[in-house]
């Protein structure tokens, strides 16, 4: 299984290919690679950012693969879940073979409908708007906080 955290991110980049470069955001950049390092002890990680919903989309569907590519997008709208809700989730898609799970964080202005319909679901972090830097900070450590739920190991001990 390897789990891919896919942003959108408006930049300088008027093609609408994936963006390799940086953050402006130092600080939570650091924060996604920690947790990163942390993933990739249980799963294959990988942090991907788009320039256009669109080129997220175009990407998402060209993905192959022996089962789909699960696309979760981050929005407002979606299903609230707690960490051990997300952790049965994962390991569900685990289970049934799913060698794709990617977690994308939507244009500034969210999700188009179009984009919507092409999601096999959708997840809010909650009813506050988040900075696209947090939230990417936020879903790192919530899939590492799952990642360690399904292992058993002792970093969720105690947050019921």
């Amino acid at each position: 299984m390897k789990i891919i955290l896919a942003s959108v991110h408006v930049s300088g980049h008027s093609s609408g290919k994936q963006v390799r470069s940086r953050s402006k955001s130092a600080p939570t950049d650091a924060l996604v690679e920690e947790y990163g390092a942390r993933i990739a002890r249980f799963a294959d990680w990988e942090v991907l950012r788009f320039a256009t919903e669109a080129a997220l989309l175009e990407w998402a569907a060209r993905q192959q693969g022996r089962s789909p590519l699960h696309l979760t997008l981050l929005d407002s709208r979606g299903k609230q879940e707690t960490s051990e809700q997300f952790a049965a989730r994962l390991g569900a898609l685990r289970d049934r073979g799913t060698q794709q799970i990617v977690l994308a964080i939507g244009p500034a202005d969210g999700w188009s409908d179009a984009g919507r319909a092409k999601a096999s679901q959708m997840l809010s972090l909650g009813p506050m708007t988040l900075p696209h830097e947090l939230a990417r900070a936020v879903v790192a450590e919530q899939i590492y906080r799952a990642l360690t739920i399904l292992a058993g190991h002792p970093y969720h001990s105690g947050h019921e």
